[in-house]
């Protein structure tokens, strides 16, 4: 069936709508991508510093194994997973990403997995993919929301884990690169083992000039890992809010892009049809002033 003036006309309209929807999305998510983008940034220069102040401590001394780890692992060993997606829709593949990169890690790891997600779409996801959750979190609307959503997956994790109910805990979420995309990531948050340890005491120093822990060098020691942990977190989860925020972003483009064409094509439509309607009444008149003369 043909369309008619008065459906092209609503259907223009509708779609002049919905481009008012998509530019106000596109332009609340280029908003949101500036801080946390900010935030990225001066959190990997702290990441990095708290790194060095913990090299700075293992290379000083031996120290006990850091009180948040397990020995003894077995065959039945569990896996802990949180993963950072998102709680909106209009992302892309942003949630699809980093869930197969989940599902393809996970199914490598030795141990049984148990998964806690950030987002109620990660959460659909990974629940049709089969994956044991744990629990959910809401994704944080700002970056001053992300302390306390880090304190509580925090005070989870620990407990879980000092009870031994986990025996490690991965992090896996999108990281942006450069050009507005992003990548998924992960990184192993807990135990803090001899492993961990290692691999911080062969961090290079930046400059020739090697500091030394003055005073207090266990509480120093503590309160550096605090910070590692704390870091760690917030980093994950504010490298995975700017990658949604870049990927709604892009989606939002792209919509506009093909309202653009479609609004085009409509509006050609409905001038031709309104056009041919013209014509026709045009000829009518003419139809019927040329019977009448021949009268």
């Amino acid at each position: 069936m043909s369309d008619t003036t008065a459906s092209l006309r609503r259907k223009i309209n509708s779609a002049n709508d919905l481009q008012s929807v998509v530019r106000t999305m596109k332009a609340l998510a280029a908003s949101s991508i500036s801080q946390y983008e900010k935030s990225v940034d001066a959190l990997s220069d702290y990441y990095r510093t708290v790194e060095l102040g913990l090299n700075v401590c293992f290379r000083e001394s031996e120290p006990a194994a850091p009180a948040i780890q397990r020995k003894g692992k077995t065959n039945a060993d569990t896996i802990g997973a949180i993963v950072f997606g998102s709680d909106q829709g209009l992302v892309g593949q942003f949630n699809e990403v980093v869930a197969n990169y989940t599902i393809k890690t996970l199914a490598v790891l030795p141990g049984k997995p148990k998964v806690w997600v950030v987002g109620e779409r990660m959460h659909a996801r990974l629940a049709d993919a089969g994956q044991p959750l744990m629990g959910l979190f809401t994704v944080p609307n700002s970056v001053k929301a992300i302390t306390p959503l880090v304190g509580l997956i925090l005070m989870e994790s620990e407990m879980l884990h000092r009870q031994s109910e986990v025996t490690e805990i991965h992090l896996f979420y999108n990281r942006p690169t450069s050009g507005g995309g992003y990548t998924p990531a992960s990184q192993r948050l807990l135990p803090l083992d001899e492993q961990w340890r290692r691999k911080l005491t062969e961090l290079p120093w930046p400059t020739g000039n090697l500091p030394e822990v003055m005073v207090g060098g266990a509480k120093t020691l503590g309160a550096l890992i605090r910070e590692y942990l704390f870091v760690s977190l917030f980093r994950a989860c504010a490298e995975s809010l700017a990658s949604e925020n870049a990927s709604r972003l892009a989606a939002m483009q792209r919509a506009d892009k093909k309202i653009d064409e479609l609004l085009e094509d409509l509006n050609g439509e409905f001038h031709r049809l309104r056009q041919s309607g013209i014509d026709e009444e045009l000829f009518d008149v003419i139809s019927g002033f040329e019977a009448l003369s021949g009268k």
